[in-house]
């Protein structure tokens, strides 16, 4: 009779999620720019963008650049729907983050159309994206900002993206 492996440890299960979503994040530069995080809680993704000074856009308001925080949202569109491919093959154990088992490639965006709901105060902002439809060369996203209350978002996209074509 063989005895099965023990099962891993949840520190450790929880340390190569982590290094997997760092990963995908390190990929975008902007992302770092803009002191962009994730939140991660199983295979769900919390955005947030810290508040800085040089955020803002209108400082008679003061409001946050609807620049920096449509590109808040691109960026989070992006890394949750490129979450959503990896998160099955890492789970399976048949996507790794050892320095042999690169990563796929992040999706391209293809359009993204972005509805202004109300004015982004200087405070932290979060977002979610969900996948609409996922395809094997295009998907689209839904993605919205809130800042103090997640029912009353500030900001929202859609956005449709090309897919990396797989290597084998």
């Amino acid at each position: 009779m063989t005895q099965r492996p023990a099962p891993e440890t949840v520190q450790v299960v929880k340390q190569r999620r982590d290094t997997a979503l760092r990963a995908l994040t390190d990929g975008i530069p902007y992302l770092n720019y803009l002191g962009v995080e994730f939140d991660r809680r199983g295979d769900e993704l919390t955005a947030v963008l810290p508040y800085r000074d040089d955020l803002i856009g209108n400082p008679m308001l003061p409001a946050l650049h609807g620049g920096a925080t449509a590109a808040f949202l691109e960026i989070t569109s992006i890394i949750v729907l490129s979450w959503s491919i990896i998160w099955p093959e890492f789970e399976k154990g048949d996507l790794t983050v050892d320095g042999h088992s690169p990563l796929p490639r992040l999706p391209r965006t293809i359009g993204f159309t972005v509805d202004y709901l109300r004015t982004g105060l200087p405070r932290d902002s979060y977002a979610r994206a969900r996948v609409v439809r996922a395809g094997r060369r295009y998907s689209s996203v839904h993605v919205e900002g809130w800042q103090d209350n997640r029912d009353r978002p500030f900001i929202q996209a859609s956005g449709r993206f090309l897919m990396p074509q797989s290597h084998g």
